[in-house]
C-alpha cells in the first residue's frame, strides 16, 4: 500500500474515532533530540565513557550501580533527568494532545518512556500510564518505606567528560540512604511500583468505560521497538480488543496486524501527515 493511502487512512480513523489512547516507546522523543539506546552503538555514541568502560545499557539501567558505585549510577541517570528537564517537545507531541482534547470521549497516554515528555507537552497527569516509571520521581535505595517523591528542587551536578556525579547525591528523607530514580531498570526487586499501578488503574477505568458506551477508540503507536516490546503488545491486545484501529508510526518494525495502519516514519513527521490529512 503506497504512504499516501495510508496517511489517508489514518487521517480518516482518527477523524472518526471518539476516543483517542497514545502509545509510545523511546523513539517517541528521537525527534525531539533525545539519544537511541537501540544497539550498544546508539548507546555508547551518547555516553561515550561507557563505550571505554565496556558497559551496554542494559548492564548500565541496573539498580545493582546505586550501590557499587552511586557516582557512576547518578552520573547516568543524573544526566539523562538533566537532559530530560531542559528538552522541548516536538511538534508531535501538541499535535496528538489537540487531537486528543477534541475527542468527544477523551483521551489517554500509554508510555514506557520515563522522561516525563508528555507531561511538559502539556498532557495531563492523571491521563498518563508510565509503565517503567519516571526519572521524575525518587525511591529509597533500600527501600526504608514505599514513599516515592518528586524530582522537583533536586540536582545532581554531573561531570559531563566521565558521566560521573559530584557530591551530594540524593539522598532519602526518611532515612538518609541514597535515592534512585523511580524507574524500573533491569533485574530490579526494589522498583515501588504504586504510582504506576494506580495509573493503570485509571486507564483500564478508562478503556473500561468506553467499551460500556459503546465508543470507537484509535490507538496511535509512536517509536515502540520490539527488544522491549510492553508498548507493541499493549497496542495490540487493546486494538485487538474492542472497536478499536491501531496506527502504528515508526520508521523501523512498522508492520502490523491486518486490518490495522502501518506508517514507516518517524514520530513528528508522522503526525505533521496524518494530522494535516485530517485538516489540521
Amino acid at each position: 500500500m503506497e504512504l499516501q493511502e495510508r496517511i489517508r487512512r489514518a487521517a480518516r480513523a482518527l477523524r472518526e474515532a471518539d476516543a483517542l489512547l497514545v502509545t509510545a516507546g523511546a523513539g517517541m522523543g528521537v525527534d525531539s533530540g533525545l539519544p537511541d539506546f537501540r544497539g550498544n552503538e546508539g548507546f555508547w555514541k551518547a555516553y561515550p565513557p561507557m563505550a571505554r568502560l565496556g558497559i551496554s545499557f542494559v548492564e548500565m539501567a541496573n539498580p545493582r550501580w546505586f550501590e557499587r558505585d552511586p557516582a557512576l549510577a547518578w552520573g547516568f541517570y543524573g544526566h539523562r533527568l538533566n537532559l530530560y528537564r531542559r528538552t522541548v517537545p516536538h511538534a508531535g507531541f501538541a499535535r496528538l494532545l489537540a487531537i486528543g482534547r477534541a475527542k468527544k470521549a477523551g483521551h489517554f497516554v500509554f508510555t514506557s518512556t520515563v522522561d516525563g515528555q508528555f507531561q511538559a507537552a502539556g498532557f495531563d497527569e492523571d491521563r498518563i500510564e508510565e509503565c517503567h516509571g519516571s526519572i521524575h520521581h525518587l525511591q529509597c535505595t533500600r527501600p526504608c518505606s514505599a514513599d516515592i517523591w518528586e524530582a522537583r528542587g533536586i540536582g545532581v551536578d554531573v561531570d559531563e567528560a566521565q558521566f560521573r556525579a559530584r557530591e551530594p547525591l540524593p539522598r532519602c528523607p526518611r532515612c538518609g540512604a541514597l535515592a534512585r530514580p523511580n524507574v524500573l531498570m533491569f533485574n530490579d526487586w526494589d522498583w515501588i511500583d504504586h504510582r504506576t499501578r494506580q495509573q493503570s488503574v485509571r486507564l483500564r477505568r478508562w478503556l473500561d468505560g468506553l467499551a460500556r458506551g459503546g465508543a470507537s477508540l484509535a490507538v496511535v503507536e509512536l517509536g515502540a521497538g520490539r527488544a522491549v516490546a510492553t508498548v507493541r503488545m499493549t497496542s495490540e491486545g487493546i486494538a485487538g480488543a474492542g472497536k478499536a484501529v491501531l496506527i502504528r508510526i515508526n520508521p523501523r518494525d512498522y508492520e502490523v496486524p491486518e486490518g490495522h495502519i502501518a506508517i514507516p516514519l518517524g514520530a513528528e513527521e508522522g503526525t505533521r501527515l496524518v494530522a494535516e490529512g485530517m485538516g489540521r
